[in-house]
Formats: C-alpha cells, sequence, structure tokens
C-alpha cells in the first residue's frame, strides 16, 4: 500500500490528527510517569519532555519503516513501567545528575531498537503467536495495577515510591502525614470527565477534554502549587543527545552505563515487540489487512534508535491510539506520520501552555488507562476455565506486580508449555495419534456429508476442525475463520476431532463466532468432545452465543435441520 494514496488522503489526515489528539495527554502522562521515581525539581518537565519527543520520533520512523499499515506507536503502559524502573535506577547510581539519567535512558533506547532490528531480521516475530492467553491476561493486567499503584501517589499530591511493595506498605503511613485535598478533587474530576464524557459524545477525545477543563480549572479557581504541575518545559526541535554536551562530562564512567542499559533495553525490545504485534493484530482485524511482522519490527527498532537519540522514552504499537486512527480514518503509514507531526507542532509551539497542567489530572488519565488494561474477563472466568490455564494467569500476574515483567512472561511461558506438553502426551496415549494434533483441514469432506444436497450445499460453509485448540494452534485457527465467504447463510464447526481446547482457543472460537454472527451469518456445531464442550457450556458460549439447537450429536441430525431450514425459506 502506498503511503500517499488519494482514496485514502483525507481519512489519513483526519485518523493521524484525531489519534494525535488522544496521544498528547498520554505522553504527557507516561512521561511523567517515567520520571516519576526520582526526586528532582524539574523531573516532572523533563519527563513530559521526553514523552512528547519519544511519541513523536517513534511514531514517525515507526510508520515510515513498519509492516503494519494504520499502526500508531508511542510511549504505552507496560513501556513506561520498565523505563521508570530503569529511570529510577540510574538516578540512584547517579547521584542526582540528571544528563547522567538522560544518557542512560537514551542508551537503554538505542540497545531496545538494535534488539529489535535484530528480532526483524531474524524473524522471530511469527513466534508471538504462542504466547498463550493465561500469560497475556495476568501480564496485562499486572501492568494495570501497578499503573494504578504508581499514581495513587500523585493523585494524592504526593511523591510515589519506586517499589510496587512499598507503594503498598507505605501508602498508611503518607496519608497520615497528610495529603493535598484540590489535588485529589482534581484528579476524581479528571477521571469522572473521562468515563462519563463520552455518555455524550464520542467524537471529541475524552482524555483532551479532562485535561483540558481540569487544567482551566485548576488555573482559576484551584492554583496549585508548583511542584503539582508539570512546570516548564523547553519548546523548540528536540536535539540530539551528542549535541548537549552530555559526552564531554569529567569523570564519567561509560562502561557501567553501558551495562545498566543493556538489560532493560533487551527487556524493552522484548516486551515492544509484543506489544506492538498485538496492537497489529488488532488493526488487521478491523481494517481486514495483513500485517508484515518482522517489518514491523524493524521499523520499531528504527523508531526506538531515533527516539533514543533525542532523548525520548521508548514505546511501541499502542493499541488504543491505532483503534483510534483505524475509526477515524487512517489507512496507511502517512496517518502515523501525521499523528507524530501534530505531536511535533505541539512541541514547538505549544510548550509553555503544558506547564500548567496538573501532575493530579495526568495520574487520573493513567488510573483510567491502567484500569482498561486489566482483564477483568480472564479474572472473572478464573474458577471456570481449567486449573492449569488459571494456574499460570495467577502466577504471571503475581509475578509482574511484584518481581519482574520479564521473568514474569518466561516462567509463565515455560509453566504453559509444560502444562501443554502433558496435556499432549495424554492425547497422544490415549485415542488420538500425535499427527492429529492442531492440523486443521477445510478442504477435504468428511465421508458423513453425503446427505447434503448441492442447494443446501451454496448456502452454508462448512469448518472442520481437527486437534486441539490451543494458544499454539489459534493463529492459524484464526487465519482459517477469516476465510469464510460473506455470502453464505450457515456456517457449520465440526468439532468431532477437537479433543482438547484451552482458554486461548476458547477465546479464539468465541470472537470467531460473534464476527460471524455480526455478519449475519447463523452458526451451528457438531459432534463436540466432552472437554471443549464442557468448556463451551462453563463459559457460556452455549446456550448464550450458540443456541442449543444449534448443536448437534452428529452430523447427520444437523443435516436433517438444514433441511427443515431449507424448507421453511431460511436456505
Amino acid at each position: 500500500m502506498k503511503i500517499f494514496n488519494r482514496t485514502t488522503l483525507k481519512g489519513d489526515i483526519f485518523g493521524g490528527i484525531t489519534a494525535g489528539i488522544v496521544a498528547l495527554p498520554l505522553a504527557l502522562a507516561f512521561g511523567i510517569q517515567a520520571f516519576g521515581g526520582i526526586d528532582a525539581p524539574n523531573a516532572a518537565s523533563v519527563g513530559a519532555l521526553a514523552g512528547l519527543v519519544g511519541a513523536a520520533m517513534l511514531g514517525f520512523f515507526a510508520s515510515i519503516f513498519g509492516g503494519t499499515h494504520s499502526q500508531i506507536s508511542g510511549p504505552t503502559g507496560p513501556m513506561t513501567v520498565i523505563m521508570a524502573s530503569l529511570i529510577s535506577g540510574a538516578w540512584a547510581s547517579s547521584q542526582g545528575d540528571m544528563s547522567m539519567v538522560l544518557i542512560v535512558m537514551s542508551l537503554a533506547g538505542l540497545f531496545c531498537g538494535m534488539f529489535q532490528i535484530l528480532f526483524g531480521i531474524i524473524k522471530i516475530g511469527k513466534y508471538v503467536r504462542y504466547i498463550p492467553y493465561p500469560v497475556l491476561s495476568g501480564f496485562m493486567s499486572g501492568i494495570g495495577v501497578i499503573i494504578i499503584l504508581q499514581q495513587i501517589y500523585p493523585l494524592l499530591g504526593m511523591k510515589s515510591p519506586v517499589l510496587v511493595v512499598d507503594m503498598i506498605t507505605k501508602l498508611p503511613q503518607h496519608l497520615a502525614n497528610g495529603f493535598n485535598l484540590w489535588a485529589l478533587v482534581i484528579g476524581l474530576g479528571t477521571i469522572l470527565i473521562i468515563y462519563l464524557f463520552p455518555l455524550i459524545t464520542k467524537k471529541i477525545p475524552a482524555t483532551l477534554v479532562a485535561l483540558v477543563v481540569m487544567t482551566l480549572i485548576s488555573v482559576l479557581w484551584i492554583p496549585l502549587p508548583n511542584e503539582l504541575t508539570i512546570g516548564s518545559i523547553p519548546s523548540g526541535f528536540p536535539l540530539p543527545i551528542f549535541t548537549k554536551d552530555f559526552f564531554s562530562l569529567q569523570n564519567v564512567e561509560w562502561l557501567p552505563m553501558l551495562k545498566m542499559s543493556v538489560l532493560p533495553g533487551l527487556t524493552l525490545a522484548g516486551l515492544g515487540s509484543i506489544d506492538t504485534l498485538l496492537t497489529s493484530v488488532v488493526a488487521d482485524n478491523i481494517t481486514k489487512t495483513k500485517h508484515n511482522s518482522n517489518k514491523e519490527l524493524v521499523g520499531q527498532g528504527i523508531g526506538n534508535m531515533i527516539s533514543g537519540l533525542f532523548c525520548g522514552i521508548a514505546g511501541a504499537g499502542a493499541t488504543m491510539r491505532t483503534v483510534v486512527n483505524v475509526k477515524s480514518g487512517g489507512r496507511t503509514q502517512l496517518s502515523g506520520m501525521v499523528h507524530a507531526l501534530f505531536l511535533l507542532s505541539v512541541l514547538l509551539g505549544l510548550g509553555k501552555l503544558v506547564q500548567y497542567v496538573p501532575l493530579s489530572v495526568l495520574a487520573g488519565i493513567l488510573i483510567t488507562v491502567g484500569w482498561g488494561i486489566i482483564d477483568f474477563k480472564g479474572f472473572k472466568d478464573l474458577l471456570r476455565i481449567p486449573k492449569a490455564d488459571a494456574f499460570v494467569l495467577v502466577v504471571v500476574f503475581l509475578m509482574t506486580v511484584f518481581v519482574d515483567l520479564l521473568t514474569a512472561v518466561g516462567i509463565g511461558m515455560i509453566i504453559a508449555c509444560v502444562l501443554f506438553m502433558k496435556r499432549a502426551s495424554d492425547l497422544v496415549e490415549g485415542a488420538y495419534s500425535a499427527s492429529e494434533i492442531s492440523q486443521f483441514d477445510k478442504e477435504s469432506p468428511w465421508a458423513d456429508e453425503g446427505g447434503l444436497t448441492p442447494t443446501i450445499k451454496s448456502e452454508i460453509y462448512v469448518q472442520r476442525l481437527n486437534g486441539p485448540i490451543f494458544f499454539g494452534s489459534i493463529t492459524r485457527f484464526q487465519e482459517m475463520m477469516h476465510d469464510v465467504p460473506d455470502n453464505v447463510k450457515v456456517v457449520i464447526i465440526r468439532m468431532r476431532l477437537v479433543s482438547f481446547m484451552d482458554q486461548s482457543g476458547l477465546y479464539a472460537m468465541e470472537t470467531a463466532i460473534k464476527d460471524l454472527q455480526a455478519k449475519g451469518i447463523r452458526v451451528m456445531m457438531t459432534i463436540i468432545q466432552p472437554q471443549p464442550l464442557y468448556m463451551l457450556q462453563t463459559m457460556n458460549v452455549i446456550p448464550l452465543v450458540v443456541k442449543e439447537e444449534d448443536t448437534f450429536k452428529t452430523f447427520e441430525d444437523c443435516t436433517v435441520a438444514l433441511k427443515q431450514m431449507q424448507e421453511r425459506g431460511e436456505l
């Protein structure tokens, strides 16, 4: 797809500007969160600048070189959590030298970009599909909880501790020492506007409305101390780090700073790659296109390297901003470039206005972001999904919150793989052969389909599934379900050889069925094995999504029902 396409030009410009408006308060908030763990008078203004620069640089260059046409990239919650840990550690090691903190941050961004480019070159992008749903659910929910805990303190007009344990245990002590009531009022007002304003209209981003309205209220009626606002940030085009005289610092030990940056850079690269490619899948589902995973990783790597060079925080593909872009008409890379140029224009012309924004407003915005990241559906179904999936979800969640993000994903993947090997071994030892595991066949009719008349065949589509539907096979399953023609009236999902379904497979199945029903297609299911049937009934896919009368014990029963539909004129 060409970047400059006349047929999509209007939508790309409007989508990019809209995404930029949504990204503005988030870039400020994520930037300030990244620097929230250091005790410096200018931490908020430096963070706001780093957030804007990161959003502009990454957003522009990732769009040019990336492999997802409508992707919007910038600072995200998961990436900011890692950046905040890195920056607070660098601050402690540098004994309060902000220049050295910025060098470490920039080096981490450079390493992040280099690792992502390497990931793209060695074509590692395709392996993201093998991350099980419980791992992603626990991971993202943990990040959401961390963001909320971090923002409780600035919501109350206080400085947040660095460690999650301290955020929890020291909160009563901080509350006893007193908090700023007006900061809390402004923060809660921000949250209310974000949740209530969409009831009036969704054409204007609620986060921007909350930012503007609560900032004006603060300036005109509830003035806050300067330390509870962002403070002035430099205006003008950002300059590369090597023009800032950082490298002329005396007695700088570069080797420790390099060591301090490499592992966080790798963590950022891994986390950013997962975050980005999941967003790419979301964009594909909406636009009915297909992204190039490895090209996208190279584009993200280039963007993060350039962002690091200009002292911007690292980022990734941002789901909410990408969805806003697509829904507003963005279809090509131009929309991402327009979004970045909008943020750059804010940086060039409106930097002085940003200084009045209260930190509690940004805290309120981030609390709603953290709340939206938490996978409440996964936790709601915790007692109904297989115990192995529930165990993985809880372990990853707790490790994400209290240990380390990358460790949480690694341990979760190991546990999930071991448990799946056990399941696969049980299947092979049972009635199914190893060759039947995770193989899907959509072409060859099965022997019991001979009773279908030519007229019925022209109105239906038979989807034959052969083997477990689990985290390692759902990508192929989703591709098959997307291949269903839009002109059929009935889709029959054959489940006779689906011996097992995990949480990832269940949610993929539910989503696929709802997508078909949204197109006016009736979905039927035949010969459901005991374990998948238990999952579908326990999670209320049957009968709330697929009616009981549309499930059949034999294909012959389904054929009879189809003939009756034909007699009634429904086929």
